[in-house]
């Protein structure tokens, strides 16, 4: 907990903020981390954007931004009168054509005993065999275009491929959609798969030593500073940015929830796959970075509340876990520790002002 206290010094109360060293106990403040950088969060399938397979008129959207849908959802749905007409005059062609070829078929079947009887000629026989064939094709080819209308015709509604959430509608209804177009013109939706989320990063390709695919990581959004995703690098993309001197790499949230949204800001801290260090084994005493000062001398100190006085405990580090630095030395855990805006001088009386009082 932070907790606002006051220095009463040269006769005025300053301002000044503390918090507690917490100690973890072996294990729970997690593997060291080997390395971090900023990146963003992303989804495995990146974006999808929902584009017409035929041209129409948006009639109606099903769906608004924010949505959760689910694979076959409808999302949109194209004029689609048009379509309809077109799969019933096929329907019609091809009743027409079917009762044809029956006829057809009939006359064969009458002209081959009328041939056996030598009535008919043969060449009236092939003539007859021909129409048959003819109507049969008619028949085929009918069927064709009916499936083919049918497909259009169940085109006019745009399905969702996967699961996802509805990022943004990209037409209005009214307008006009034409399969393809110009950068992506025919697309109407675009969503994303929230349940699987990552993050990526540039790594330096002087750091790419300290990355191998399972590893073991954590993602922290910068719009919730607290929270901490545990991931785990499942890409290291197989081509270094020459200008950059970077490698994208991927990891995957292992529990993501609500607030991780797409393109969002956050840090990716690798992590180490067992303690690097004895001390890691042991309980570990935790405070803020922003806790940490130097004195002239370059040596590291922390700013703590003992009876009511501000006193500097100099300190030893062993590494971050998060946002928190890992005492080695100098706390033993449970100090209330100055963070923010320092005291003046060593040994200047405090007075707690809010909560803790």
């Amino acid at each position: 907990a932070v907790l606002a206290m006051w220095v009463l010094f040269a006769g005025r109360a300053v301002p000044v903020t503390i918090t507690y060293a917490t100690v973890a106990a072996p294990g729970q403040a997690g593997p060291a981390p080997v390395l971090s950088g900023s990146g963003y969060v992303v989804t495995g399938d990146r974006y999808v954007s929902i584009g017409v397979r035929v041209p129409g008129r948006i009639e109606r959207y099903f769906v608004e931004e924010g949505q959760a849908v689910h694979r076959g959802d409808p999302l949109v749905q194209l004029d689609d009168r048009d379509y309809r007409a077109a799969t019933a005059r096929t329907e019609a062609q091809l009743a027409v054509a079917r009762a044809n070829l029956d006829l057809a078929e009939a006359e064969l079947r009458r002209n081959r005993a009328l041939r056996r009887d030598g009535v008919v000629s043969a060449q009236e026989l092939d003539v007859q065999e021909n129409r048959a064939s003819v109507a049969r094709a008619t028949v085929a080819q009918l069927e064709a275009e009916l499936a083919q209308a049918r497909v259009n015709l169940e085109y006019t509604v745009l399905r969702a491929p996967t699961d996802g959430v509805i990022l943004a509608k990209l037409k209005e209804v009214g307008e006009i959609a034409v399969p393809g177009g110009f950068a992506g013109s025919g697309d109407l939706v675009r969503m994303a798969n929230l349940t699987d989320i990552r993050a990526e990063v540039d790594v330096n390709e002087a750091d790419l030593n300290r990355i191998h695919l399972g590893q073991r990581a954590q993602v922290t959004p910068d719009a919730y500073p607290d929270a901490r995703y545990a991931a785990e690098v499942v890409k290291l993309y197989p081509q270094v940015d020459r200008q950059k001197g970077t490698l994208k790499v991927e990891v995957h949230v292992l529990e993501p929830d609500a607030r991780l949204l797409p393109d969002m800001s956050a840090r990716i801290t690798f992590l180490a796959d067992r303690p690097v260090t004895p001390e890691a084994e042991r309980p570990a005493v935790l405070i803020p970075a922003s806790a940490l000062r130097r004195d002239a001398a370059g040596n590291m100190f922390v700013w703590v509340v003992q009876d009511g006085r501000a006193r500097q405990a100099a300190v030893e580090t062993a590494g971050e876990v998060g946002d928190r630095v890992r005492v080695a030395k100098g706390l033993g855990g449970g100090e209330a520790v100055v963070v923010g805006t320092p005291p003046a001088r060593d040994g200047v009386r405090v007075k707690v002002a809010g909560p803790g009082t």
